[in-house]
């Protein structure tokens, strides 16, 4: 039980790392007050539940699928909610971030 509570607090810090992601874009430099507040909290609370996840997960797991996951999400979200390119090379780039974050997954014993 204590194992599949981690790889839920795991994938929520990594939904909040895209959130965080995306704000930092809408705070234009941190010179936004709201969507600035919205970035540090999402920050915060996705580096809590990471740290709270590594408890239980290896650090090399852990990490890689916390950054995995908000680097495909920050990528997807570029796409649709801000209309930013869609090319082969980056759906590419995309589908090796994926595929390494599989392996990690199946390759760790925890």
């Amino acid at each position: 039980m204590e194992v599949i509570m981690a790889w839920l607090l795991l994938l929520v810090a990594g939904a909040l790392e895209i959130v965080w992601a995306y704000f930092l874009k809408q705070s234009a430099g941190f010179s936004r007050l709201t969507p600035s507040a919205i970035t540090v909290v999402a920050m915060i609370g996705s580096f809590g539940l990471l740290a709270l996840a590594m408890r239980t997960l290896p650090l090399g797991t852990a990490y890689t699928i916390w950054t995995g996951i908000g680097a495909v999400g920050a990528f997807v979200v570029g796409i649709v909610v801000l209309g930013e390119a869609l090319t082969p090379l980056r759906v590419l780039a995309a589908v090796l971030i994926v595929s390494g974050l599989v392996l990690m997954k199946v390759s760790t014993p925890a």
